[in-house]
Formats: C-alpha cells, structure tokens, sequence
C-alpha cells in the first residue's frame, strides 16, 4: 500500500522512480522493486527509462499508473481506509 501511495505522489512533472519510492515508502529496495515488477505484470503501470545521460548515477527508471492502474488503486487504498475505520470504532476492553 506504501507503494501504491508514493505512486500516487508523483506527478508527470516530477515521476516517480525505483529509489524515490523506497525512500517515501520507507522500503527497502529487495521489497519495492518485486512489488514494482509485480504492478507492471498487472498493467497498473508502466516504466520507462531516463533518457538524459546523469554523469556519476545510472539512468533512473520511472513509474507511472495507467489509467486502469490508477483506479484499481484507488479502490485498494479505499478498501483498505474503510477496513480501518471500520476497526477503529469496534469498542475495546470489557464490562467495568
């Protein structure tokens, strides 16, 4: 979810990109590059690499949501934010 949210910050001005991810994710890279590759299999984004050559770091890869992508999305931060709500008002503790 961490993922899809930093996705959701970028913007076509300012892409998101593999290391910039794990940094707004606070994931490591073993755990957001699999999840990344996973999003493309789905076709809920796309990548593409850095076209200007960065002397003293490799091109950087970007990610975006397709259309679809940004809807499914949408609906699983959705889903997940009712889930917790709906947690979060459940009383605790027991009978004084």
């Amino acid at each position: 979810m961490a993922v899809l949210e930093a996705l959701f910050g970028s913007t076509p001005d300012a892409p998101a990109w593999g290391l910039s991810i794990c940094r707004q994710a606070d994931l490591g890279p073993g755990t957001v590059y699999p999840i990344l590759d996973r999003l493309l299999e789905r076709g809920w984004v796309r990548s593409w690499d850095e076209e200007d050559a960065h002397p003293g770091r490799p091109a950087r890869r970007f990610y975006e949501f397709t259309g679809a992508g940004r809807h499914q999305a949408r609906e699983a931060l959705e889903a997940r934010a009712a889930r917790r709500a709906r947690f979060s008002l459940r009383p605790t503790g027991g009978a004084a």
